[in-house]
């Protein structure tokens, strides 16, 4: 039992071997998870890029004209807005639970002194928003 003044914590952090080591399993499934996202989200804006393009091409062709000729372009800056979406939701995730296992509660287990927490992961998820949002304005912005 706890006394009326304190708050009791959810759990009760031990340093040992096998809580350091499952504190890196856990880190390590967050690199995981986001390169997983990322993967997902390239996905998500090469082929929202490349359905604009493909269609483009196919319009300057001698084809019968689409009854909308406008949807390619659409369905293009939706998946690619889907794809940059996508990022900075999970690169924000991403961030909040890094902190939380940086915290001082997890000081104990994680075994190691002030080091870079963030990975060049982070940096690449960054990087990937930007030429998202890059594609996505060079479509939107591009005259039919």
């Amino acid at each position: 039992m706890t006394d009326q003044g304190t708050q009791p914590h959810r759990f009760e952090v031990r340093p040992t071997s096998d809580s350091h080591f499952g504190w890196i399993r856990t880190r390590l499934s967050l690199e995981r998870t986001l390169m997983s996202w990322v993967r997902t989200s390239v996905a998500l804006i090469g082929f929202g890029f490349t359905i604009v393009q493909f269609f483009e091409h196919l319009h300057s062709e001698v084809v019968a004209p689409a009854l909308r000729p406008q949807a390619p372009r659409y369905l293009g800056l939706a998946l690619i807005a889907a794809g940059v979406l996508t990022l900075l939701i999970s690169t924000w995730q991403y961030r909040l639970v890094v902190h939380y296992l940086w915290s001082k509660e997890f000081e104990p287990i994680a075994g190691v002194g002030d080091v870079v927490r963030m990975t060049p992961l982070y940096a690449v998820a960054i990087a990937l928003m930007f030429i998202g949002l890059f594609a996505f304005g060079a479509v939107f912005l591009r005259a039919v």
